[in-house]
């Protein structure tokens, strides 16, 4: 990534306002070239929904955001930070400190398709996890923290429950009450209900629709295109690696420009 060159004062204002910045962003696996220049923006307070087929870079994208993947050229800020990468020697890109990388994902909160509880621990106990171990928050403050975050998902009669005993809806919603655990500046979500049986989708729905509803700033891949509009005030379509198109949800849905957008919304009603 690019050294940040000087900014106008403006330009500092306006980079200060956006909770994620991606910059003309590549991301390589061998050959295949999954990202080719996509440049978006959240700012503060934002819901932005990125929609797009299957292949065409989404979850990739957040990966990049959240550091799980390493960019091969182009350039993220994260609450106006820069993550600086070098040269990895082979075309590629890795993180040119760790400990940045770390402070990063501590503002991150980050809910996958998966839902990724630790099996071995309570509900509670992978609520409490990070800020304890990772963050140096004090347990008894940690757990009313929890509790607080659990009943907020509906699930605080399930907090000594383990995630085996758990529905796929409730540890799903677990895990969203995990990454708010943190604190988080922004919340990513990579298709958060892709692995839920139909009658489970409804209820993680809701909780994401609350969290919108708080102001807080979200990025999230879906293929809930109802949903996205609902919620969404900004919509990334992206095709083959490239933002195709973009722009407020009753323009996406109701008035798309691209061909490609168009074809894409007739195919999934």
């Amino acid at each position: 990534m690019s050294n940040a060159g000087e900014e106008s004062l403006s330009g500092a204002a306006d980079v200060a306002a956006e909770a994620i910045h991606v910059e003309n962003l590549h991301k390589k696996f061998g050959q295949l070239h999954v990202l080719k220049g996509v440049s978006m923006s959240a700012r503060d307070g934002e819901v932005v929904a990125i929609i797009g087929g299957s292949g065409s870079g989404k979850s990739t994208l957040l990966r990049c955001i959240n550091c799980l993947e390493n960019p091969t050229s182009g350039l993220i800020r994260v609450n106006g930070e820069e993550i600086r990468l070098k040269p990895d020697g082979h075309g590629g890109s890795v993180p040119a400190d760790r400990r940045q990388i770390e402070r990063i994902r501590s503002r991150l909160g980050m809910v996958f398709q998966s839902f990724n509880l630790w099996s071995h621990m309570t509900l509670l106990e992978n609520v409490i996890e990070v800020p304890v171990h990772v963050l140096g928050i004090k347990r008894d403050e940690a757990v009313a923290n929890a509790e607080k975050l659990l009943e907020r998902v509906g699930l605080a009669e399930k907090r000594d429950v383990y995630p085996a005993f758990l529905s796929g809806g409730q540890q799903q919603r677990g895990a969203i009450a995990r990454a708010l655990a943190v604190q988080p500046r922004v919340m990513l979500f990579d298709e958060p209900t892709s692995a839920l049986d139909p009658e489970l989708v409804g209820e993680v729905l809701k909780v994401i629709a609350d969290l919108a509803r708080e102001g807080r700033t979200m990025v999230l891949v879906t293929h809930e295109m109802k949903f996205a509009r609902q919620v969404a005030s900004h919509v990334i379509y992206l095709y083959n690696g490239l933002v195709e198109e973009e722009g407020p949800p009753e323009q996406i849905f109701g008035d798309p420009k691209s061909e490609k957008l168009k074809q894409f919304i007739r195919n999934i009603h």
